[in-house]
């Protein structure tokens, strides 16, 4: 019988792959890393956030990411982490131990308050009048309800479904309303003055 060789295997170093799992920001180990997905290129998350804040191009290839809003973009590589913190032992837990402190050391400094949580309030803010027209031959039973404030105040990124289903529970429809159509019309703003 013939034995077969095995290939020898060389031992890899982490620096051989250092450039494939450091951050072209910080040139540090990418911690959450987060992929552009319009080119591909992978930053820590709290990297290219703040890049973001400055400008809407990739920083590494200048591509633009996104004309408004970049961080639509933006896709965290979960399996890319998984392989980054087996590789470098140690900085999961480095990592953890900084949250950590970081929690605590922020959560002293405010003493108690509720988290401030934003719900796209920093957004810009438009105001949406919502008046019932008419209920087109339904049943009696099934006539909606005018609102008791008929204004709205939200962000300009919301939709048009967003609105279709805060109507649907603000107004308590049936699910046999569902049958009929929710017909949103748009009126231009006017203006007196």
């Amino acid at each position: 019988m013939a034995t077969q060789r095995t290939p020898l295997v060389q031992p890899r170093l982490v620096k051989d792959f250092n450039h494939f799992i450091t951050c072209y920001l910080c040139r540090g180990y990418l911690i959450k890393p987060t992929t552009v997905t319009e080119c591909l290129h992978t930053f820590c998350k709290s990297c290219i956030i703040q890049h973001f804040e400055d400008s809407n191009d990739c920083p590494k290839c200048g591509i633009q990411v996104h004309e408004t809003n970049p961080l639509e973009m933006l896709r965290l590589d979960n399996t890319l982490e998984e392989i980054i913190f087996k590789l470098v032992p140690g900085l999961r837990e480095k990592e953890q131990q900084q949250e950590i402190d970081f929690w605590r050391k922020n959560n002293d400094e405010e003493d108690g308050d509720e988290d401030d949580q934003d719900y796209h309030r920093s957004d810009p803010q438009i105001a949406i009048c919502l008046d019932c027209l008419h209920n087109n031959g339904h049943a009696a039973d099934d006539t909606v309800k005018c609102l008791m404030k008929k204004f709205i105040h939200c962000s300009s990124r919301v939709t048009v479904g967003t609105i279709k289903k805060f109507l649907s529970l603000k107004l308590k429809l049936s699910s046999s309303c569902e049958r009929y159509p929710m017909v949103l019309e748009y009126r231009p703003r006017i203006d007196f003055g």
